[in-house]
């Protein structure tokens, strides 16, 4: 890092209203101005390099990076008056010496060549790095276990040991620095016995230690140990390539926000049904490990942080990480880093511009009228007695947060485009649970506001639902009982959740292996007439869906982070709906297409390396470029991926500093539809679990990221 700041220490438990006028606005964008010039190093212009602004003169610190054209010449657009350190990173380069400057400077900016492949490869993304990892070869699975071939005797095949590798990318990149180079070798025996220690340290340790379990605890950190010893050995991967075409294009816009351990889960800027709504306010995230929402103000440069407040007592709610009793960590030593009762998960605004959210408010304990022997209609078919996280949401004007029990779990909600502004949640493992908001803001009544439904297919064929139903069974790797005269319920195990604006239904996508897609149609009279449909990731084409969304045609789009691709899914391809076929998800595998992932690949497969935490479909051209085009993330990668609906090329969007741009969401908003595009953009954040691990160590703050794309690399 070319600076080191101080943390961005803005928490209140009740802040002053950061939103903004369009008069404000428009005030803030005039004072700005440019920052132009050429990159050239020995070898001539350096094209396709990024150059980079950071500054902490503003209320937070402020960075801005843009991409050289094919003459090395870069325009930096819209820089608020500052003094900036300046400088390059290009693949092949060394980092460049910063040099000073304000807006309405032109400079020559001197890029040197890196003189080995070693000192090249420092800044390539971490998947690179991953990609030199070796795999137990193919013809090892099935595992055979301990007293075999150390291979957990459940990997049924290669995939499987992907797939269980990708889960650690769930919470921070596998090659980033921080994960490939090992320290204090010299206090242990043996690389192996450093990465036993290494990973059953601190809050997250048991989760860590539990994925080497999984793989075969001693073939795991075999796998691990030789891979950071070839790479301390000189091991490189090859150079990713420079940006190119429309990636040069490209505008980065970032801010720090929240605090040096801070896990920022997600961010939304509008309503996602009209990209209009909040035009020009603030961008707010949640900080699951802290429990924070936090708000940044773009035009005014400033970040803050709200407590989330719980109905109990904090002390009487366990939080998810424990807090106590575990190995302490390398930077924080016995300190509890997080203390999370409430548990934000996932923000989404509504059309007023409130903030919604999943939290926990209370004890998992549900009250008696979710609970069976209630006369509540829900919890007569199908109580639920227990629920981790709720629902709620911050009102902006009022500058006050309102809690909603919801007798379901939630973990990601959407917004359905009807007329009572129905809010459906994901996470309630067996059900499928909404909130009418417009029944809610009436009422105030969240008994009479909520319903849910568990997922149940028709495998009897009748066209109906009825009881009593085929149960799945207690365990995944246990065969449930079928009875092809009844229907058959299912665990959704609901990761994500979107409704189709076509017709209304409401699908949910399971983080699992192949993966999984479930449509629900509440019908006319829930819970009895909930209806559903199983669709199943054919594994031979990829596997493990994360995200989900939904472009205006109703086709559904899944990132499936196991194998690196994107998947569409065309219910209108399918013929078959009910009877026992549907049971296992596979009657229509003509409905889905693949796309795989730019990036390399593991050694001797054709499975990439990135992991894709989830995606976004851009339904509206808030990015530019174009409507209905499918975003993911690429986590470990440093950038987001989008894939151009009618070529079917990608374009890699890449955040070169600071590296470790693990981002779980995507939000986009149009500030102004007249305003070229300048008045577009979308939104993401740094999102690890681990912060720390991010350039910069663990001084460095977590960051939110707006990312242009305007017509050529010099446009302002």
């Amino acid at each position: 890092m070319r600076r080191t700041y101080g943390l961005v220490v803005a928490v209140a438990l009740a802040a002053t209203w950061v939103g903004v006028t369009r008069d404000q606005t428009v005030a803030a964008q005039e004072d700005t101005g440019v920052i132009t010039g050429t990159v050239t190093s020995g070898d001539g212009a350096e094209a396709g390099v990024w150059v980079i602004a950071e500054t902490d003169d503003l209320e937070t610190v402020f960075r801005k990076i843009v991409v050289t054209d094919d003459d090395g010449k870069f325009l930096m657009p819209e820089m608020p008056e500052a003094g900036y350190d300046i400088w390059v990173r290009g693949y092949g380069l060394l980092d460049s010496s910063p040099v000073t400057a304000r807006p309405g400077a032109e400079l020559q900016l001197a890029a040197t060549v890196a003189p080995t492949p070693q000192e090249a490869a420092q800044v390539y993304p971490s998947n690179y790095w991953l990609a030199l990892i070796d795999l137990p070869a193919a013809h090892e699975f099935p595992g055979t276990g301990e007293d075999g071939n150390g291979i957990n005797e459940r990997l049924q095949n290669q995939s499987e040991w992907i797939n269980v590798l990708k889960g650690c990318q769930r919470c921070h990149q596998v090659g980033s620095k921080r994960t490939r180079v090992v320290p204090d070798l010299d206090q242990f025996d043996s690389t192996i016995a450093a990465w036993e220690d290494r990973t059953r340290r601190g809050q997250r340790g048991s989760l860590m230690s539990s994925f080497i379990t999984q793989f075969g605890r001693k073939r795991g950190l075999e796998m691990v140990a030789d891979w950071s010893d070839r790479i301390a050995a000189g091991a490189v991967p090859p150079a990713p390539p420079r940006p190119s075409g429309i990636e040069r294009n490209v505008v980065l816009t970032m801010w720090n926000w929240g605090n040096n351990v801070a896990f920022v889960h997600d961010e939304v800027a509008t309503d996602k049904r009209n990209p209009r709504v909040n035009a020009n306010g603030p961008i707010y995230g949640v900080d699951i490990g802290n429990d924070f929402l936090l708000i940044t103000d773009t035009n005014r440069h400033q970040s803050t942080m709200l407590k989330i407040p719980l109905r109990a007592e904090r002390s009487t709610v366990p939080p998810m990480f424990t807090t106590e009793g575990f190995a302490p960590w390398r930077d924080f030593g016995e300190e509890a880093v997080w203390n999370d009762p409430a548990n934000p998960h996932n923000p989404m605004l509504d059309a007023t511009g409130r903030v919604w959210l999943t939290t926990q408010v209370q004890a998992a304990n549900n009250p008696e009228w979710c609970k069976e022997g209630s006369d509540n209609a829900y919890a007569k078919y199908f109580p639920i007695p227990r629920a981790g996280r709720h629902t709620g949401y911050f009102d902006p004007k009022a500058q006050k947060f309102v809690l909603i029990h919801t007798c379901f779990g939630t973990h990601h909600l959407q917004f359905a485009e009807d007329d009572n502004d129905t809010l459906y949640f994901s996470g309630g493992g067996q059900v499928v649970g909404w909130l009418h908001t417009k029944m809610y803001d009436q009422t105030g009544d969240e008994r009479a506001s909520q319903g849910w439904c568990p997922t149940v297919l028709d495998t009897n064929g009748d066209g109906a639902i009825t009881k009593p139903w085929n149960e799945p069974a207690a365990r995944r790797d246990e065969e449930s009982e079928f009875d092809p005269t009844r229907d058959t319920r299912i665990n959704a195990g609901a990761y994500g959740v979107i409704t189709n604006p076509v017709d209304g239904a409401v699908w949910l996508v399971s983080d699992d292996y192949p993966g999984k897609l479930v449509r629900l149609d509440p019908g006319d009279n829930p819970p009895e007439t909930c209806l559903s449909e199983l669709y199943t990731v054919p594994a031979e084409h990829g596997y493990r869906t994360r995200g989900l969304d939904v472009d205006r045609n109703g086709i559904l789009w899944a990132a499936l982070a196991g194998s690196s691709h994107f998947a569409s899914f065309d219910r209108s391809k399918c013929t078959v709906f009910k009877g026992a076929a549907v049971r296992d998800g596979r009657q229509c595998d003509e409905g889905w297409e693949f796309y795989k992932a730019p990036g390399p690949n593991f050694k001797g497969t054709d499975i990439g390396t990135d992991f894709h935490y989830y995606n976004w479909v851009d339904q509206f051209n808030t990015l530019g470029l174009g409507e209905n085009v499918p975003i993911t993330n690429g986590s470990s990668s440093d950038s987001l991926l989008a894939l151009m609906p009618d070529t079917k090329e990608w374009v890699v969007m890449r955040v070169p500093y600071p590296q470790g741009f693990h981002s779980r969401g995507v939000d986009g908003r149009i500030d102004d539809p007249n305003g070229g595009w300048k008045g577009r953009g979308i939104y993401a954040t740094y999102g690890a679990d681990a912060a720390w691990h991010v350039e910069g160590g663990p001084v460095e703050p977590g960051n939110l990221v707006k990312f242009q794309i305007r017509p050529h690399p010099l446009a302002n």
